[in-house]
């Protein structure tokens, strides 16, 4: 059986209902292939980063202190926060 690391990468600090995509502020690094997991009051899911944006390109990997616009595959809301997930 394999451990399942859950690093904090940051959080939701807005939603575009319209075009599916969360704002995520960065605390951490994060990649195009990486698998994350949103969770909140009412969110709980995990998915692949599929694409990102800043401000208003594709970008293959984000830092800490950057903002994001993140396709994500639920609704989700602010405060939101997102974990990288990892297997040990």
């Amino acid at each position: 059986m394999k451990n399942i690391l859950e690093t904090k990468v940051g959080e939701i600090t807005h939603y575009y209902t319209n075009i599916g995509v969360g704002v995520l502020e960065l605390s951490d690094t994060l990649k195009i292939g990486d698998k994350i997991h949103i969770q909140g009051a009412t969110t709980d899911f995990t998915q692949e980063v599929g694409s990102m944006q800043a401000n208003k390109e594709p970008v293959k990997e984000a830092s800490a202190g950057d903002a994001v616009g993140l396709k994500v595959e639920n609704r989700v809301r602010e405060g939101d926060l997102v974990y990288k997930v990892e297997n040990e």
